[in-house]
């Protein structure tokens, strides 16, 4: 049974559970909710929004777009990953999820696209992703190492990501124009199997944002459930503001760090935060305050320390 935006219908079997997090996202509510219908076409599907205490009217705003939407409202702005999994424990029964930035416009077909990539062994499925200029985002990642930093620090993402060893991103364009199994990919479109989530879900919420997506896609490698690339599969990624945010970069440079500790030995971290100090004190001098805020966090023990409480909440 097909269903749509306006009258989705929730617990059929083979439902997709469309989840988003939403915080001051009102402006981009309308074109996100107008692109489900055709990137779900043929695909039964429900809509559920965890909104983290925006102040702009989204909630009110999802509320007219969305009526048959489930929402949720934290109370507080709790985290992005907090808000995934409380929008997963509030879907219907579904046999996968797809997660959703509220910047993400899906193409027709896309859904249709990514589960047909979903073959035995595989766990999460990843479209082609384009910006809002319609060009490719480089979204292919490799799980993060001492040399891989190293590589970035010195010769730059772009350079370091043509060669395996050395670079995290995929940058070799060509690698894009076919299927190909990643070992995490950028998480703004994400479709997750029912199963994956089980053995390997929730996210963990210690991360509050960036790299949940990382440690996520890690642990169901870890259990033999790989993520696939689906260049069929198209999405619009509008992309953040991290970039520019000095707040937000420094959060995005230590949870790396955080991610890596939780993974490796206390001297392989070492060598990797040397690594991430030496390419963003480069940039510093270059004059960009991203990198100077993410310098003095990065040399401050107590930035560093890993958050009080739990590091996750996984079953």
């Amino acid at each position: 049974m097909t269903v749509d935006s306006r009258h989705p219908v929730a617990g059929q079997p083979g439902t997709v559970a469309v989840v988003v997090v939403t915080y001051n996202s009102a402006g981009l509510l309308d074109d996100l909710v107008a692109s489900l219908d055709d990137g779900l076409k043929g695909v039964s599907w429900h809509l559920t929004v965890t909104d983290n205490a925006s102040a702009d009217g989204t909630v009110g705003k999802l509320r007219s777009l969305a009526p048959a939407a489930t929402v949720i409202e934290m109370g507080r702005n709790a985290g992005y990953a907090a808000g995934i999994n409380a929008a997963v424990r509030a879907a219907p029964p579904h046999s996968a999820i797809l997660v959703l930035n509220p910047d993400v416009r899906l193409t027709p077909g896309c859904v249709t696209e990514l589960l047909g990539a979903m073959r035995p062994g595989t766990g999460l499925a990843v479209p082609q992703l384009l910006d809002a200029r319609y060009e490719l985002i480089e979204s292919m990642r490799r799980e993060p190492t001492v040399l891989r930093a190293w590589g970035d620090a010195l010769l730059g993402a772009s350079r370091a990501g043509r060669y395996r060893a050395l670079g995290e991103v995929v940058t070799d364009r060509k690698r894009y124009a076919q299927e190909a199994v990643t070992d995490w990919a950028e998480g703004s479109t994400l479709l997750i199997t029912a199963e994956c989530w089980r053995r390997c879900g929730p996210w963990d919420e210690s991360f509050f944002l960036y790299s949940e997506e990382t440690d996520f896609a890690l642990r169901a490698r870890d259990s033999a459930l790989l993520t696939q690339y689906v260049p069929s599969a198209v999405a619009v990624h509008l992309e953040g503001d991290s970039a520019r945010s000095p707040g937000l970069w420094t959060l995005l440079m230590l949870n790396r760090v955080r991610l890596f500790r939780r993974r490796n030995g206390k001297t392989r971290t070492a060598v990797y935060w040397a690594a991430l100090v030496s390419r963003e004190a480069s940039r510093a001098l270059l004059g960009r305050p991203t990198s100077r805020a993410a310098v003095k966090a990065l040399i401050s023990p107590r930035r560093l320390r890993e958050p009080r409480g739990p590091h996750s909440v996984r079953n």
